[in-house]
């Protein structure tokens, strides 16, 4: 299956509205006031938030004010255009590099998030790219993550440190990152524990990994992606913050988008954090979690071309 295949299938519950909506007004040789209630409402059901839903529909009016052969099949492309302007600089692309220097990515998030499962299929990912990789399981609060992790690894063949249950942390990704180092792996993949972003002993604990790593070498963790919930849409903000704040963000991989009619809350959740976006999980297989692609996700929630036509 193809990268926009996958896109369309695994967004097409989030899709579903707003295609709907747009259909409608395409079928009409000019806008109504009805016709912008009816996007505006698909648009905040499908959580584009209101700075993002405003943009479109004010620019709808601007344009029918200023064309007067503006039909309601180009209502589409102009939120098409709005939607990309809004989502312009947030694709992530990240290449695993294979100079010998082991390059640390750290998933963090709350609980539920999917960062064990997001974990391993990234580490499937560089693996089929002709990297070595190795998962750090440094969730060893919840007593179940390390052998999710660890089940995940002997599937798709990947090395794995890990320790007891109760370990510390900290230590765990310091003997990963040495062992790391030692094998010239190319990318050392550590999952963390899920925590609340309110609970500040718990956020202490993740700024303690960061230490000592970097007694390893200061410019661990290269990259920090905090993995959020697709389901949660824009909710998952205040979490996004007080995570960027205490440890330092510097991207996004957002799950389970397959399984939610929020998948405007991409655009939200850019807007705000101004994050880039390097994956999105649309379904539980390996290969559903593809690097974030701005032309992908828009042919898949709003395509030029109407793909229903209403009676």
């Amino acid at each position: 299956m193809g990268i926009l295949s996958k896109f369309k299938k695994g967004l097409q519950k989030g899709s579903a509205l707003l295609q709907g909506a747009f259909d409608k007004v395409s079928r009409r040789q000019s806008i109504s006031e009805n016709d912008l209630f009816d996007i505006e409402e698909a648009l905040y059901g499908s959580d584009f938030g209101p700075e993002t839903t405003e943009a479109i529909v004010d620019e709808i009016k601007k344009s029918f004010r200023e064309d007067k052969e503006f039909r309601g099949s180009d209502a589409r492309e102009v939120a098409r255009k709005v939607l990309s302007d809004a989502l312009a600089g947030s694709e992530g692309r990240y290449t695993p590099s294979s100079n010998g220097d082991s390059e640390v990515i750290c998933l963090i998030g709350v609980n539920g998030s999917g960062k064990t499962t997001t974990c391993a299929k990234l580490g499937h990912r560089y693996v089929q790219e002709g990297k070595k990789v190795t998962l750090a399981a440094c969730d060893t609060f919840r007593a179940a993550a390390t052998e999710q992790l660890k089940a995940w690894a002997q599937r798709l063949d990947l090395d794995i440190t890990s320790g007891h249950h109760g370990a510390d942390s900290a230590a765990v990704a310091f003997d990963a990152y040495a062992s790391a180092l030692a094998k010239n792996t190319d990318v050392l993949l550590i999952d963390t524990a899920g925590r609340l972003h309110v609970k500040d002993n718990l956020m202490d604990e993740l700024t303690k990994l960061k230490r000592v790593l970097q007694k390893k070498s200061p410019q661990a963790p290269q990259h920090s992606w905090l993995v959020m919930d697709g389901s949660t849409g824009v909710n998952g903000l205040s979490q996004a913050k007080v995570f960027h704040e205490k440890f330092g963000l510097t991207g996004l991989v957002v799950t389970k988008l397959d399984g939610t009619s929020k998948g405007g809350a991409l655009v939200s959740i850019y807007r705000e954090l101004k994050l880039p976006i390097f994956y999105i999980g649309l379904g539980e297989q390996p290969d559903d979690l593809q690097p974030f692609s701005v032309d992908s996700y828009l042919e898949s929630i709003l395509p030029r071309q109407m793909e229903s036509v209403l009676p």
